[in-house]
Parts: structure tokens; C-alpha cells; sequence
């Protein structure tokens, strides 16, 4: 088991706010395919998160442990489960306008973290974007289990919002916005196909 252990990907973007909460926020998305909710465990605390996970398929088992550069409420933070990741975004304890310099504590570089560009906007340019949807994402504070400070593994099953299984194809358009491009394709291909049909029902006419 433990040659199969491997650390996933971890991408993160944020948002920081002195008087507004909601847009006070840190994104993070572990990259764990193929797991589903049964096999996870998301242990998230105002210093840190730790998650362990196991793919059948690729026949792998995911551990992460992160210690935050500074404290977020897990109470008001949210979480999405989709088949390519788990997705978090978790409030900054502390209101600032100013960015953290860093997602963890120590600031010796890891391989696995990288910056989510597809979500990262720039400090001062960061009240020009665009709001961000967040429907399909459940209440981490409201979880069964998850009372008091001490947060036990998050219980995926039983996620509010919109991280039931059947929703799982639904969280991977709306969380991958190169998908976009390809649904406004789609519709050029059925407008082709209602012309052509029109064309050889015109020819059978003749």
C-alpha cells in the first residue's frame, strides 16, 4: 500500500477583501481522479487539511498534509466533490485586503502546489472580476459530525449542495472552463446537421 501512496496535485488561487467576507477566500483544488466519496477523508481545521483517498481504478491511494500560512474559518467554508477532484474554498480567518504571500506556512517550495491560473487574478485587479459560482459547492461547517473546532473526516455522502453523485458530470462543466468552447460547438454541429437535413429533404422534394 504504501508504494502506491502518492501526493496529488494541488492547485490554488485567492481572493482577499478588509470588509467584505465572502470575497476573503482562498480556492483549492486537489487533483484526486477516479476517487469516489466513499473512499475519501477530509480532515479540514483553521490551520490546515489533511486528505486521504483511493482510487480502484488507478489503484491509488492519495495522502496530502497542508498547514496554512494563516488561519481560515471552516465553518464558513465549502466544499465539491466532482470525478476529477475535490474542490474547496475555504474563508480566510483574518479580513485583509492584502494577498498571502503564500498558501502554506513553511516557505520552502513543494513540487505538488501550483498556482490555478484559470482562477488566480492579480491583487489590485481582483474587484474587475468576475463573480465566481459557487452553487454546486455544500457547507463544510453544516456536516454531520463537524461541530465544535475539531472537524472529523468530512462525510462525502452525505454533502449538501450540489456534490450528489448525480451531479458529478454537471460539476465537471461548470468547473472547467475549457469545456465552454466545446458546448458552443456542439451547437454549431446540431445547426450543421438541421441544414443538412433541410438540404436532403429538399432534394428528395425534387
Amino acid at each position: 500500500m504504501a508504494n502506491n501512496t502518492v501526493t496529488p496535485e494541488v492547485l490554488w488561487a485567492q481572493r482577499s477583501s478588509s470588509l467584505d467576507a465572502e470575497k476573503n477566500f482562498i480556492y483549492l483544488t486537489i487533483s484526486v481522479p477516479d476517487v469516489p466519496k466513499g473512499n475519501l477523508k477530509l480532515d479540514l481545521k483553521p490551520t490546515g487539511v489533511t486528505f486521504t483517498g483511493h482510487s480502484d481504478t488507478l489503484k491509488k491511494t492519495y495522502h496530502l498534509e497542508l498547514e496554512f500560512y494563516a488561519e481560515i474559518d471552516p465553518d464558513a467554508s465549502a466544499v465539491n466533490h466532482t470525478a476529477k477532484n475535490v474542490e474547496m474554498k475555504l474563508r480566510k480567518k483574518e479580513l485583509s485586503e492584502a494577498y498571502w504571500p503564500r498558501l502554506l506556512k513553511d516557505s520552502k517550495k513543494v513540487h505538488f502546489l501550483k498556482t490555478d491560473f484559470d482562477k488566480w487574478v492579480d491583487e489590485d485587479e481582483q474587484n474587475e472580476a468576475a463573480e465566481d459560482d459557487f452553487s454546486q459547492f455544500g457547507g463544510a461547517g453544516g456536516m454531520p459530525g463537524m461541530g465544535g473546532g475539531d472537524f472529523g473526516g468530512i462525510d462525502f455522502s452525505k454533502l449538501g449542495g450540489g456534490a450528489g453523485a448525480d451531479d458529478e458530470d454537471v460539476d465537471d462543466e461548470d468547473d472547467d472552463d475549457d469545456d465552454m468552447p466545446a458546448l458552443e460547438g456542439d451547437n454549431d454541429e446540431a445547426d450543421k446537421k438541421e441544414t443538412s437535413g433541410g438540404a436532403d429533404a429538399e432534394k428528395e422534394a425534387a
